[in-house]
């Protein structure tokens, strides 16, 4: 029995779990952690710098060298996944297009033009499209993640929640640093940040950048060559100028850049046997699984280009604070991989590993993204009695998308291509009043208008393919317009029942605004869903105790999602379809503990637990191509048509937990350290059906550190994905067996310096 079954089925687990991700004391310097008090968490979840524990909204915060722990070593931004409770992210594309559930609510939509309810905004600025989404993770200061319905205080509103980072300023003092590591497949982690000013410098500036690479590590077998896949160069910077001309004016511009170059997501064909969700090697059932070994005879790669300016003013007037954030945001990527994972097919043998029916490569390119914002908010900046905030946002964005199929696996000449063009517009009128009372409680309430617009057109110009394989010749272009006006809400109160304890509550409806689809290189038509809405509510309470060395958060929730945009993906007819499901409910909870029990220890634990099930009787979608063994039951009538009600939404485990244990002992000027961090989850099932092969039964990842630092030096050694564990993370259903593995274990060190 494994380590993760044992957790999966130990009642145990979900006992102790709590969850803290922000770990001050791993930050810090040997002196700093030598203080037995915790200290507080400050977040700015609501717009202003407040303690986590007295913010009405469940959230999370991943800060300091906690954080560059975990995305450290060659590591992407899917390496957060777990890491506070109910968050989890994956990807069909890799490191290039991150897909984002909080709660269990998300969208499993490949196309480059899928919406999700998981909004993630970068130094207030909301990035939108999923290629902008997986943008680094490096120079930043702090990590938030808020749950539930949030847009009465952001400028883009989200039904799930949102992931919130912000970088390090030009004028923080004491936060320059360069640090490089190496790793296992000749990675190479390198990362540096310099400011040059203070908050008195009327002048300041930063600059940051990060480097990241990975030698090829992947074996093909069908070639002649060694190690040829799976490695990338990946490059980004930031710079911000900031001014300060009198105490009241505040003016940022900020220039960011990534570029990235390296292989597309490995699909390996045939790894579940039939009747199983066991990996299997390339010589089939009851052979090996190796990761570094595939067997495949498509072109593959992937190239991707992000580019930002932004400006950021805000002027505090005495009784109110007025702040613009303005942005644009471009793009281009193109990703070319071999679909069906292996080699050959039933028309031109040998083909394998396993049975391959046809040959399946394709190319999906965005020729030019843009993205532009523009918020304005006016704040109060009394400390209590009546406060408030009115803000006004806009978001455009102009989204090419163009896939290529091929009919040979080298050829570089396609036989179909499709197109897509998405013109979106949205805005948002939001604004919030709270007072505070004598006694403590604060009340809050805020309401958002809504407005959005996308202006869709999709078309098949070309198709030479053979006509027996029923795609019907090219597809004239197929034009859509949806749009939507609501309005949204929340209301929450808090009030400390002690010193250290304060309870909350809240309720909040969400929405997301009516999407269309069109990926028309398989399809003749599009697929429309309607808004969806969202109510949420949620209760709990933010502690501390044991004279500052602990404290404990716990919230329980429940929503409800009427007419839940859901996206068909794959079948065996490989069309992606938008769909409404009549009803979503969704219940559970989240604890948050952190713990300095003696001097020099941090323990943190954590748990969620996400209930969700899809109720309509009469919502059906098609089974897999390959041939799986679905579970659900069949529509009367239609063989291979199933229906999905009751069922758990895709990729959102019931359980996840995560802890850290950090020690360090004073040596000379420093101090000897160890630090170890974990994340597990349950059970996922990766379509909207539920079948034995597409699926993982639970996944259990952690990371150990060791090392010497002192206040400006720190030399260590780490290993990433200790335990080497090999799960499927995700799949392909409409050719075969399918499956995407997560990451591979590295081993490293690094040498990191402050100054």
């Amino acid at each position: 029995m494994t380590i993760a079954t044992i957790l999966r089925q130990s009642s145990a687990v979900a006992a102790l779990g709590f969850s803290v991700a922000a770990l001050p004391a791993f930050a810090q310097s040997a002196d700093a952690t030598s203080d037995e008090s915790l200290g507080e968490i400050i977040v700015t979840a609501q717009r202003v710098s407040e303690n986590q524990k007295d913010v009405p909204i469940s959230v999370s915060a991943l800060r300091g060298e906690t954080l560059s722990t975990v995305t450290g070593a060659g590591a992407d931004i899917r390496a957060l996944a777990g890491r506070v409770p109910s968050l989890n992210i994956e990807s069909s594309y890799g490191r290039t297009f991150p897909r984002f559930y909080i709660r269990g609510l998300g969208n499993t939509d490949f196309d480059l033009n899928a919406s999700q309810p998981v909004s993630l905004v970068y130094d207030d600025v909301v990035l939108e499209n999923p290629i902008l989404k997986g943008f680094p993770v490096f120079d930043v200061n702090q990590v938030e993640v808020l749950r539930g319905p949030q847009g009465t205080l952001f400028g883009r509103n989200t039904p799930a929640g949102i992931v919130k980072f912000d970088t390090v300023r030009p004028d923080a003092v004491g936060r320059n640093f360069v640090k490089a590591s190496y790793g296992s497949f000749g990675t190479v982690n390198a990362e540096a940040g310099v400011g040059s000013g203070d908050a008195s410098d009327v002048i300041s500036a930063r600059v940051s950048a990060l480097y990241q690479h990975r030698n090829d590590w992947v074996d093909n077998v069908a070639t002649t060559g060694d190690k040829d896949l799976e490695g990338f160069d990946e490059f980004a910077v930031r710079f911000q100028l900031q001014s300060k001309p009198s105490d009241a004016l505040t003016l940022r511009t900020t220039f960011q850049a990534r570029l990235f170059e390296g292989t597309a997501r490995l699909f390996r064909a045939n790894s579940f046997a039939t009747g199983s969700n066991t990996l299997i090697g390339l010589g089939g059932a009851g052979t090996k699984f190796e990761r570094d070994q595939v067997r495949m005879d498509g072109l593959n790669f992937q190239e991707l280009e992000n580019y930002n300016a932004a400006f950021f003013a805000a002027y505090d007037a005495g009784a109110v604070t007025i702040t613009s954030v303005s942005s644009l945001w471009t793009g281009n990527f193109q990703s070319r991989g071999d679909i069906d994972g292996g080699f050959g097919n039933a028309f031109t043998p040998p083909m394998g590993p396993g049975f391959i029916p046809f040959s399946a490569q394709s190319r999906d390119d965005v020729p030019s993204l843009d993205q532009f914002t523009q918020e304005l908010r006016i704040a109060s900046n009394n400390d209590g009695g009546l406060g408030y905030q009115l803000g006004a946002f806009y978001f455009s964005e102009k989204l090419d998308i163009v896939s290529y199929e091929y009919s040979n696996p080298t050829d570089t000449q396609y036989v179909a291509y499709a197109t897509q063009r998405q013109d979106s517009e949205a805005l948002g009128l939001f604004g919030s009043l709270n007072y505070t009372f004598e006694n403590g409680l604060r009340l809050q309430a805020g309401a958002r208008y809504n407005h959005d617009k996308r202006d869709f057109v999709a078309a098949r110009p070309i198709d030479n393919r053979p006509g027996f394989l029923g795609f019907g010749g090219p597809v004239a272009p197929q034009s859509a317009s949806v749009g939507d006006d609501v309005i949204t809400w929340d209301a929450a109160a808090t009030l400390p029942v002690t010193p250290d304890v304060n309870v909350f509550a809240r309720v909040a409806k969400g929405y997301r605004a009516p999407s269309v689809q069109g990926r028309l290189t398989f399809g003749r038509a599009l697929s429309v869903a309607d808004s969806e809405t969202t109510m949420s509510y949620e209760a709990g309470l933010k502690s501390s105790f044991a004279g500052g060395r602990a404290r404990f958060n716990l919230t329980g929730y429940y929503y409800t999602t009427d007419d839940m945009q859901l996206t068909a993906v794959g079948g065996a007819s490989n069309f992606t379809t938008l769909l409404n499901a009549d009803k979503v409910d969704g219940y559970g909870f989240e604890a948050e503990l952190e713990a300095r029990p003696v001097r020099g220890l941090t323990l943190t634990a954590g748990v969620s637990y996400n209930h969700n099930e899809i109720k309509d009787p009469n919502l059906f979608v098609a089974g897999c191509g390959a041939p799986c063994t679905v579970t659900d039951p069949v529509r009367a009538g239609s063989p291979g048509i199933y229906s999905i009600n009751g069922n758990q939404l895709p990729q959102s485990p019931r359980w996840s937990a995560n802890w850290t244990a950090g020690y360090g002992v004073p040596v000379g000027d420093g101090e000897v350290y160890v630090f170890t961090d974990w994340a597990y989850r349950s059970k996922v099932q990766f379509f909207l059906y539920e079948s034995v092969e597409f699926s993982d039964d639970d996944m259990l990842e952690g990371g150990v550190r060791v090392g010497y630092r002192t206040g400006r030096y720190d030399i260590a050694g780490f290993v990433r994905n200790v335990t080497d564990d090999v799960s499927a993370v995700s799949g392909i259903d409409f050719n075969n067996l399918t499956a995407m593995v997560n990451e591979p274990r590295v081993f490293g060190v690094e040498l990191g310096v402050k100054f």
